[in-house]
């Protein structure tokens, strides 16, 4: 289950970064490059959670035990930090790993996905096919040299 999540939550972040960015217009390698770097965010984003929860759990155990005693504190509050108090430690990293990893994990992969489309600009101003927008235009939007009033102000000959 472990390396499913380890894989899934990139993949996951990749696949949302990559297609939030075709679906505002972006062109197919810029979307492609957002989606990479959307992976790659949320792999970061995981391991960095993992990292500060290693870090900061015994921190965050001081405060929770600080909060608990704290008079003026609603029932419904103390009771939760009561609980979270009679976990272990491992346990109790564990949940905070998670807790950051659903707030780290989104963010990092945005950043990374909006570096990404930012990273397909270079290609596109190179040329290369696949990161170039490819608007429609429509010739009839600009007027046409078919129009009655345009063969009026020519002056070239012709044929009827």
């Amino acid at each position: 289950m472990r390396n499913r999540l380890k894989i899934g939550i990139p993949l996951g972040a990749g696949l949302a970064t990559g297609g939030y960015a075709l679906s505002q217009g972006e062109d197919p390698g810029s979307a492609a490059l957002a989606g990479v770097g959307g992976a790659l965010g949320g792999a970061a984003g995981l391991l960095r959670s993992r990292q500060l929860a290693g870090k900061y759990s015994p921190d965050m155990r001081n405060m929770i035990e600080g909060a608990a005693t704290r008079p003026g504190t609603s029932d419904f509050i103390t009771n939760a930090l009561q609980a979270s108090l009679n976990l272990s430690p491992e346990d109790l990293q564990r949940r905070l790993g998670k807790a950051n990893a659903g707030i780290a994990v989104p963010v990092h992969a945005g950043l990374a996905g909006l570096g990404g489309v930012a990273a397909g600009a270079i290609p596109g101003a190179m040329g290369i096919p696949g990161f170039q927008q490819q608007q429609y235009v429509d010739p009839e939007s600009y007027g046409s040299s078919n129009t009655r009033g345009a063969r009026a102000a020519t002056t070239t000959l012709q044929y009827m």
